[in-house]
C-alpha cells in the first residue's frame, strides 16, 4: 500500500474506469485553449513509492522555487505547458485533476538538485521499478559523499522529481499519482 509515482500506459489511458475521463476532459481543455490533443506515446514504464517524509523537500522547494513546486500536480504531461491547470474530473486524491508539464517541472527538479549537489550520475536514471527507492535505501549513497546527504529524504524527491519529468519527456507518457 501507499502512494505510487508511475508511467501512463495506454491501456490505462483508454480504460474507461482509470484515466479515460481524464484523457477526454485534457483534450476538451486543449481544444478550448486552441492546442491539439495530445498525442499518447508509450515506453518503458516508471514506478517509485512515495515512502519518505516530503517536509524537507516542500521546505527546500518553497524557498528555492516559490510557486514552482514540482509537488503541485496530479498528472504531468510530456509537454510544455505556460501554466498548470485543472480539469474537473477527479485524481486519485483529488477530486479534481491539476495538469503541469514535464517540462516546467524538470527545470524546478533541476534547480534543487543542483542546490543539494546531487550526485545525479551515480544516481539511477531509468527507473523502471522501485530503482530510486532501492538505490536509495542501498549502501551505494554511502560511496558518494556530499552535503545532499544531510537530508536523505530531501535528496530522494528531489532525484525522484527529476527521474519522474525526464522520463515523461524522454518517454512520451504522462506520469500519475495511484
Amino acid at each position: 500500500m501507499g502512494i505510487y509515482l508511475v508511467s501512463t500506459d495506454p491501456g490505462d489511458w483508454a480504460d474507461d474506469e482509470v484515466l479515460r475521463p481524464t484523457a477526454l476532459a485534457l483534450d476538451a481543455e486543449l481544444a478550448r485553449r486552441g492546442l491539439a490533443p495530445f498525442a499518447f506515446s508509450s515506453g518503458r514504464g516508471f514506478e517509485e513509492k512515495l515512502y519518505r517524509p516530503l517536509a524537507g523537500y516542500d521546505r527546500l522547494a518553497d524557498a528555492l522555487t516559490p510557486g514552482q513546486s514540482p509537488l503541485e500536480w496530479d498528472l504531468l504531461l510530456p509537454v510544455d505547458l505556460p501554466e498548470p491547470f485543472v480539469l474537473p474530473v477527479s485524481s486519485s486524491y483529488s477530486d479534481t485533476t491539476t495538469v503541469r508539464g514535464a517540462g516546467q517541472v524538470l527545470a524546478t527538479a533541476r534547480t534543487l538538485a543542483e542546490a543539494l549537489a546531487l550526485p545525479l550520475a551515480h544516481i539511477p536514471a531509468d527507473c523502471g521499478n522501485l530503482d530510486l527507492c532501492a538505490w536509495f535505501d542501498s549502501p551505494a549513497v554511502s560511496a558518494h559523499p556530499g552535503p545532499w546527504q544531510d537530508d536523505l529524504d530531501t535528496a530522494f524527491y528531489a532525484a525522484l522529481y527529476l527521474r519522474a519529468a525526464e522520463h515523461a519527456l524522454r518517454e512520451g507518457c504522462p506520469m500519475h499519482y495511484c
